[in-house]
């Protein structure tokens, strides 16, 4: 199959970007972030579209992101937190070398609490958090060929253990 080398999914705040983009230079490929994609194809940020438009559009703009980025792109893609909520995104993953990196609440809390650019934590972010995964974990599991916590640990540590769990070791 062609397409990425990895896929990334996880909750927001997880270190998608972050990750990604240390396994593209570990792969000596491209790292490339559907959210990132959306934003400069928007002109502006998520949060926005959110406020403007609602979340069904912006979850509309994400599954064609998606889409595309999974039939262009052969290096390292993240996608956004909720992408695996469309059962034509976690269609189009099967075959994929999907990652799903995990994080307990307390990370969560920590990385991604007060952080206002993230319209679906703005009230009260360890409850929304806890009911966010609630209703993806299953999703996320569900699209993924390796599971990878990251709590407590750097991304270098997170990127080994992906590039062992999918035995992408460069000799």
């Amino acid at each position: 199959m062609t397409g990425p080398k990895v896929v990334l999914v996880g909750p927001m705040g997880v270190g998608k970007s972050t990750v990604g983009a240390q396994l593209a230079e570990r792969l000596g490929c491209a790292f490339r972030d559907t959210d990132e994609d959306i934003v400069a194809a928007q002109g502006r940020a998520i949060a926005d579209i959110f406020v403007d438009e609602g979340e069904a559009r912006f979850r509309a703009l994400e599954k064609a992101a998606v889409a595309a980025a999974l039939a262009e792109h052969d290096g390292v893609l993240s996608l956004g937190g909720g992408a695996i909520l469309d059962a034509d995104t976690r269609a189009l993953l099967a075959g994929h070398a999907v990652v799903y990196l995990t994080m307990d609440v307390e990370e969560a809390v920590r990385r991604t609490g007060l952080n206002v650019a993230r319209p679906l934590l703005a009230v009260n972010p360890r409850k929304q958090w806890r009911e966010l995964m609630e209703a993806r974990r299953h999703l996320y599991t569900e699209v993924a060929r390796v599971v990878v916590a990251t709590d407590g640990r750097t991304p270098d540590e997170v990127t080994e253990e992906v590039l062992d769990a999918l035995e992408l070791k460069q000799a």
